[in-house]
Order: C-alpha cells, then sequence, then structure tokens
C-alpha cells in the first residue's frame, strides 16, 4: 500500500506496530512507583517515537497542517515522560487487575484498542487523554502522600502502646513467681489441716443427719403419745387430727431413702388407723343400727324420721360427730388401704376409692349382695341378671332421701365435695360390674343368654343415668361390655338377631301395608311395616350404644347399622326387580315409599347432635390413619357430608331409578293412547265460528283419560314427595312429546290451532290443576306453541317480519317475550309460524 494512503502506516511504523509502541508506553507509566524509573527510559523512547510517527501522517501538499504537526510533535516531546500516568484513562480498575507483571501489558492493550482501535485518525484525542491522565495522577500522588504521612504517625503512636505493654507485662511476671511461689508454700503448709476440717466436716453432716433422723423419730413418737393420751381420756376427735398430721408426714418422707424410718412411719399410722377406725366404725354402726340402717324395703326408707322418740336429735348428732371422725382418717385409709380393682382390659376411669364414713355404711349391702348373688344360692342364677340389677336399683332408691337429707348437709359442713347419693351409688355399682366381670365368661357363646344379659344391662344403665342421676364419668357396666372380647361378640349378636328380624318381617305379605293406613294425618309418608320395623331397629341399636364410653366402639357401631343399610336396600333392590314387570302394582309403589322414608330418615339423623359428634370422632380416626382424601377429610370437617352420606346416596339412586320406571311405564300407556289424537286431521278442522259451542276432541279423550287413571292411581300409593317427582318427570317427557310428535308433526288450519289450544289449556292443564296452582307452567313448549299458532293474522304476519328481519346482533327477544314467548327459541317459533295454514293470499 502507497505510503500517504488512507489506511496505510507511514514509513517505518506498520499500523500493527503502533498499538505494541503504544502499549510500551503505557505498560511503563503504570509501573508501581519502585519499578517506574527502570522503565522511563523506554517509556521516553516509545513516546518521541509516537509523537514524531503522528506527525509524519499528515499529507505533503498541506504545509500548515505539516505545520501544525510539527508544533504537535515538539509538544509531545516537551511533556515529561513521568507527567504522565495511564492509570488516570483506564480507572483504577486496571491498578486493580493489571497489578500482576504479566496482566499489565494485556490490560494497557485492551484499553489502546478500545480508545484507538483500528482507526489511526482517533489519536487526536491523545492530547485529551494524556491532560486526563495528569490531572488524576496529582490527584493519586496527593492522597498517597496524606496517607504516607498519617501513617507514619500512626505505626509511632502502636509501637509506643506496645512498648508500654510489653514493660506492664514484664513487670507482672516479676511479681508472679514470687506469689507462686508463697502461695504453693502455704497450701503444703494448709493441707494436713484441710484434711483433717474435711474430716471434721463429714463427721458434722453426719451427726447432722442422724439428728434429723433422730428428729423425725421424736416428732413420730411424740404424735403417737399424744394420740395415745387422747385416746386414754376418750378425745378420739383430738386423736384422728393427730392422725392426719402423721399420715401428712408419712406422705412427705415418700421420696426419701432411709426405708427403716419409712416402716417405723407407715407401721405407727397404720398401728393407730387400725385402732381408731376400729373404735369409730363400732359406734357409726351401733348409729345406724339405731337408725334401722339399711333400708331394705321402700317402705322402710319412707318411715324414716316418722314417729321418732325425743331421742332422735342425739342419735342424728352423734352420726354427724361420728361421720366427721371418719372422714378425718380419709387420708390414712387411701394410704394403707389397697383399692380393689378390675383387671386393666376393661379400661375404667380412674376414681378415687368411696369415702371411709360411705364404705361402711355400704358394709351391710355388700354382704347382702354377696350372700344371695355370688354364692350357691338359689338367686344366683346366671341367666337372671335382672334379680341382682332391679336389687341394686332398689337399695339405691331407697337410699336416696336419707343420704340426700341427713348425710349431704354433712359433707357440706365439712367442706367435703362430695356428693353423698352419688358415691353410695357407686359404691354399690361396682358390686355389679365384680359380678358382670365374672359372669360374662360364662355365657359369652350362649347367644340368647348373652343378648338378654346384655338387654338387662343396657336397661339398668338407662334408669341408672336417667332416674338417679348416675354421671358417665364414673365407672359402669358399658366399660364391661366394651371389653374386646365382649364387645365384638356384642357386635356379632346384635348383627345376627337384625338380619334374621330383616328375614321374618321381608317374608310376611303384610310388612308392604302401612299400619297407620286408616289415618290420613299420620300416613303422610305412607311407610309401609317393614321400613317402619327396620328404622325402629336401627333407632333401638343407636340407643343401646349410645352410652358407650370411647368413640371407636361407637363408631363400630355405627359401621354396623350402615351395613344393616346396605343389606336391607339389597333385599328391597332384589323384592324390586321381581316386581318390575308391573310398576305401578301396590307392592312396587311400597317398596318406592320404604326406599324413600329410609332415605329422609338418616337424612334427619345426620343433623342429629349425636351422630355429628361421631361425625368428628370419624374426622379424628380417618385423619390418623389416612383413610380418605383431602377433600373427603374437608367435607366431613366443613359437615359439607355426613357419616350417612354414602347410604343416602345409594337410597336416593335406587328411589330415582323406581320412578324412572314409573314415569316411562305410564308415558308408554300415554303414547299408546294419543295415536289417535296424533292422526287428527289438524288442517280441515272448523274454525270456532262455525261451531257453537267447543268441546274436546272425541281422538284425546283415551290419552286423558289413561293419564287421569294413572295419577289418580299413583296419588293413593305413593307419599306426597314421591308424588311430586313422579308427575314433574311425566310432565316434562309429555309436554316434549305434544310439541315433537303432534304439533311439529302436522300443520294447523285457524280451526285446528283453536282446537289444539282448547284440547290443551281447558282439558290437559287443568289434569294436573289439583297439585300445583298454574300446570301450565310445566307445559311450557305446548303453551308457548299454542300461542304461536293462534296469535291472529297481523299479529302474525309482523311477527314474521320481525323474526325475518332479526340477526344475531339483533335478536327478536323483546318481540316474542311481548307475545309470551320465553321458552322457545327464535327458529322453533319460526318452524312454528309455517306450520300456519291461514295465511292471507297477496297475490305472490
Amino acid at each position: 500500500m502507497a505510503r500517504g494512503s488512507r489506511g496505510g502506516a507511514p514509513s517505518g511504523l506498520p499500523g500493527g506496530e503502533l498499538l505494541i509502541l503504544l502499549g510500551a508506553v503505557l505498560a511503563g507509566l503504570c509501573q508501581p512507583g519502585w519499578r517506574r524509573v527502570e522503565s522511563r527510559t523506554r517509556a521516553e523512547a516509545a513516546c518521541f517515537q509516537l509523537a514524531r510517527w503522528a506527525g509524519s501522517r499528515q499529507p505533503r501538499a498541506a504545509p500548515k497542517a505539516a505545520t501544525e504537526s510539527s508544533a504537535q510533535r515538539r509538544k509531545l516531546l516537551s511533556l515529561s515522560v513521568g507527567d504522565m500516568n495511564i492509570a488516570a484513562l483506564v480507572g483504577s480498575d486496571l491498578l486493580t487487575q493489571g497489578g500482576d507483571d504479566g496482566e499489565l501489558p494485556l490490560n494497557v492493550s485492551a484499553f489502546i484498542e478500545k480508545e484507538v482501535g483500528s482507526d489511526l485518525k482517533s489519536l487526536k484525542k491523545l492530547g485529551k487523554l494524556i491532560e486526563k491522565m495528569t490531572e488524576n495522577k496529582i490527584k493519586l500522588e496527593e492522597q498517597v502522600l496524606t496517607i504516607s504521612s498519617e501513617i507514619p504517625k500512626r505505626i509511632q503512636s502502636a509501637l509506643k502502646d506496645a512498648e508500654e505493654s510489653k514493660q506492664v507485662v514484664n513487670q507482672f511476671l516479676e511479681q508472679e513467681a514470687p506469689l507462686l511461689s508463697s502461695i504453693t508454700s502455704h497450701l503444703l503448709t494448709a493441707q494436713p489441716w484441710m484434711d483433717d476440717l474435711g474430716a471434721m466436716i463429714n463427721q458434722i453432716e453426719e451427726i447432722e443427719q442422724h439428728l434429723t433422723y433422730l428428729k423425725w423419730v421424736s416428732q413420730i413418737e411424740e404424735l403417737s403419745d399424744n394420740i395415745q393420751q387422747y385416746l386414754m381420756t376418750n378425745n378420739v376427735p383430738e386423736a384422728a387430727s393427730i392422725l392426719v398430721t402423721m399420715t401428712e408426714l408419712d406422705i412427705k418422707l415418700q421420696e426419701s431413702s432411709c426405708t427403716h424410718l419409712l416402716s417405723f412411719v407407715r407401721a405407727t399410722v397404720k398401728f393407730w388407723h387400725k385402732i381408731l377406725k376400729d373404735k369409730l366404725t363400732s359406734d357409726f354402726e351401733e348409729v345406724l343400727a339405731q337408725l334401722h340402717w339399711p333400708f331394705i324395703t321402700h317402705t322402710q326408707s319412707q318411715t324414716v324420721g316418722i314417729n321418732w322418740p325425743a331421742s332422735a336429735p342425739e342419735i342424728y348428732g352423734a352420726l354427724e360427730t361420728l361421720f366427721c371422725q371418719l372422714l378425718k382418717l380419709q387420708a390414712s385409709d387411701e394410704l394403707l388401704t389397697e383399692q380393689k380393682q378390675l383387671p386393666e382390659k376393661y379400661s375404667l376411669p380412674e376414681c378415687p376409692s368411696v369415702i371411709l364414713p360411705i364404705q361402711i355404711m355400704l358394709t351391710p349391702l355388700q354382704k347382702r349382695f354377696k350372700y344371695h348373688f355370688r354364692g350357691s344360692r338359689q338367686t344366683n342364677v346366671i341367666s337372671k341378671p335382672e334379680w341382682y340389677l332391679a336389687q341394686v336399683l332398689m337399695w339405691i332408691g331407697n337410699h336416696a332421701h336419707f343420704l340426700d337429707e341427713k348425710i349431704q348437709p354433712i359433707l357440706d359442713k365439712a367442706s367435703c365435695a362430695v356428693n353423698a347419693r352419688l358415691e353410695f351409688s357407686r359404691g354399690l355399682v361396682m358390686l355389679i360390674l365384680e359380678k358382670l366381670a365374672s359372669d360374662i365368661p360364662c355365657l359369652l357363646y350362649d347367644d340368647n343368654l348373652f343378648c338378654h344379659l346384655v338387654d338387662e344391662v343396657l336397661l339398668f344403665e338407662r334408669e341408672l343415668h336417667s332416674v338417679h342421676g348416675y354421671p358417665s364419668t364414673f365407672a359402669s357396666c358399658m366399660h364391661i361390655l366394651s371389653e374386646e372380647t365382649c364387645f365384638q361378640r356384642w357386635l356379632t349378636v346384635e348383627r345376627k338377631f337384625a338380619l334374621q328380624k330383616m328375614d321374618s318381617m321381608l317374608s310376611s305379605e303384610a310388612v308392604w301395608v302401612s299400619q297407620y293406613k286408616d289415618i290420613t294425618d299420620v300416613d303422610e309418608m305412607k311407610v309401609p311395616d317393614c321400613a317402619e320395623v327396620f328404622m325402629t331397629l336401627l333407632l333401638v341399636i343407636t340407643d343401646r350404644y349410645k352410652n358407650l364410653p370411647t368413640a371407636p366402639r361407637k363408631l363400630q357401631f355405627l359401621e354396623l347399622q350402615k351395613d344393616l343399610v346396605d343389606d336391607f336396600r339389597i333385599r328391597l333392590t332384589q323384592v324390586m326387580k321381581e316386581e318390575t314387570r308391573a310398576p305401578l302394582d301396590f307392592r312396587y309403589c311400597a317398596i318406592l315409599n320404604a326406599v324413600n322414608y329410609i332415605s329422609t330418615v338418616l337424612a334427619d339423623w345426620a343433623d342429629n347432635v349425636f351422630f355429628l359428634q361421631l361425625q368428628q370422632a370419624a374426622l379424628e380416626v380417618f385423619a390418623e390413619n389416612s383413610a380418605l382424601s383431602k377433600l373427603q377429610l374437608g367435607q366431613l370437617a366443613s359437615m359439607e357430608s355426613s357419616v350417612f352420606d354414602d347410604m343416602i346416596n345409594l337410597l336416593e339412586r335406587l328411589k330415582l331409578d323406581m320412578l324412572t320406571r314409573q314415569v316411562d311405564h305410564v308415558f308408554r300407556e300415554v303414547k299408546d293412547a294419543a295415536k289417535l289424537y296424533k292422526k287428527e286431521r289438524w288442517l280441515s278442522l272448523p274454525s270456532q265460528c262455525e261451531q257453537a259451542v267447543m268441546s274436546l276432541s272425541s281422538s284425546a279423550c283415551p290419552l286423558l283419560l289413561t293419564l287421569r287413571d294413572r295419577l289418580l292411581q299413583l296419588e293413593q300409593q305413593l307419599c306426597v314427595s314421591l308424588f311430586r317427582i313422579f308427575w314433574q318427570m311425566l310432565v316434562e317427557k309429555l309436554d316434549i312429546y305434544i310439541y315433537q310428535e303432534i304439533i311439529l308433526a302436522n300443520h294447523f288450519n285457524e280451526g285446528g290451532a283453536t282446537q289444539l289450544q282448547f284440547d290443551m289449556t281447558r282439558n290437559l292443564f287443568p289434569l294436573f290443576s289439583h297439585y300445583c296452582k298454574r300446570p301450565e307452567n310445566y307445559f311450557k313448549h305446548v303453551k308457548e306453541a299454542c300461542i304461536v299458532l293462534n296469535l291472529n293474522i297481523g299479529s302474525a304476519l309482523l311477527l314474521k317480519d320481525v323474526l325475518q328481519s332479526a340477526s344475531e346482533h339483533l335478536p327478536a327477544t323483546a318481540a316474542l317475550n311481548e307475545v309470551g314467548i320465553y321458552k322457545l327459541a327464535q327458529q322453533d317459533v319460526e318452524i312454528l309460524l309455517n306450520l300456519r295454514t291461514n295465511w292471507p293470499n297477496t297475490g305472490k
């Protein structure tokens, strides 16, 4: 390329060497301070050659430019290379990134490539870049000078502080040596004293323990002596109070490791407790004997307090005194007497033992119970549980008045939070529980005996809770029946007898008749006897397991009920299939009424508080076992579904299927009866003005008679709700049939349209007026078709024009509504208008 060409380099300095030269200049100037002198010479030489080359770029034909170029060269040469700082051009990042000798030339070359590039005319910017570089260099030097002037001062101060700290540490080290020696010497001297002192302290602690032990023994002996003195002076109340204090000490010492002391305390408490208890029990029983306790007969309990001698107040006073003294022995009695409990498999709730005075009052009754019902007496018959159950109920009733009137005030006065009657009942119920626990294994596999026992126990429980107010939180017979083996047997027996009951009741023809058929108000549901008996059976089962103590047991019974409902539904379905050929007969309708009744009752039960509680319990069980999906759990939790939903859905499906069969059967009969009416000559019937009186079409009589007869028949056989569904389903099919098969399949002159409207509005619609106020609203297609066919000529022509001019954006809805058309679509109305033959002759 020629020397002066646009893109070439000057002579002696090719384009590639230009970047190398600039890189050398910048690399030399970007070196750290201690290396800058070394590279200054190379940078000066490179800068000089760069300036000379920049001048040679001007064309020879322009002397002025050459002059300016010479001046520029002189200016560049006059600049000291030491005054240039390339770091100011490339920025602090270049210095930071290019601190390494290998990376610095690369970063400088990248900067030159960016600023100059391949266009050599960019060298015009060199002067400005150098000036900017110089300014930044001055600023950086000022910063370096400032920092270099402050750092030595800080370093000097830090060195001074370190020197002072060193001196202080040395002083401490000098003092530490003699102190360590002195302490070591002192410890060696004091070690024998410390050993002697430690031995003395151990002896003192041991002596203190002995003294404390002796104090406890002395305190117990002192309390024992006080009890003895009070008993010698016949001061039983104070002796009982001291025994309470001694019992409290026994309880406090339970965590002590002094086994002999614990044994001594317990033996002392037991000794005095027996003495006091025997004495007070003897006196208390004497007072009770004067009151003729226990009250065996009901008459005896009613005469208590009547015709008593003048000493009766003294007897009741002694009763109160002894009762309160016995209450003081309650704590020691619980401590010493091990409460008799049934095995853990019965899962009885934890309850405190019966208070001591009530225990004494129960003693004669317990003896009588064991004598009659636990031995070889003739009254102990395993097949007669009602004997001992009735006996206990009678005892509770006989003593209730006395306990409420005489014993409860004593407890209230003593600030004892115990209900006397319930405490007395609890003691007697424990006798029943022990008796059941021993008898049930003997009759577990005799269905009749076991079922009889369960029945009697449930009757006992019902009276115990409802009449005597026995709380459900106390131990009861239901805990015995909830034991696993007994409970599973109970479930099996319930299922067996329920299935037997269903078999027997469905085998009789009378079960399809309602027992309330002659009572109109009661027989609104028209429930057959089998459905009534079955739901009564389920209700009885609910009452039987309602008082079970745990929710899982109740849920098992709920599953049994659901299984029985499903079994009964299957049985009804089997009987229904036998009656499918005659879906309007009495038995088929009775089955349908039964299905509807069971579904309705289950829906009502779903809102019952008891079943809502079971639903919550089931939700917890299903959540633990992950037995249901999150959606189903959510529906249960939000009460959107119930525990009977599955059964109700199956029953509703069966009900709808049976109703559909009935509707289809009646509809087929109606269609057969409507064949003549369908073939009526609607095109040639006389107009209304040609007839003296409008009358029903003769061909419509079979249709209306069939329809009337079936409606009357099913109204008598189906309950109100089912019949309403039936006739509405039938009307829906009938409306579509008349509209499609009769109206749309024919053409109508004026007389035909008038006759059709008369048949529908004056004869068909009134058949259903007994079941609703406006039956024509259920025949929307037929009613609106009659309106269209009977419009006067002017209105019909106008409507036809409106429909023809209507479009998707401007429908003719308003015009249709104006003439009473709401159900039919615009296209349907156009078809109906085309079925009219009484259009005027326009000559077209």
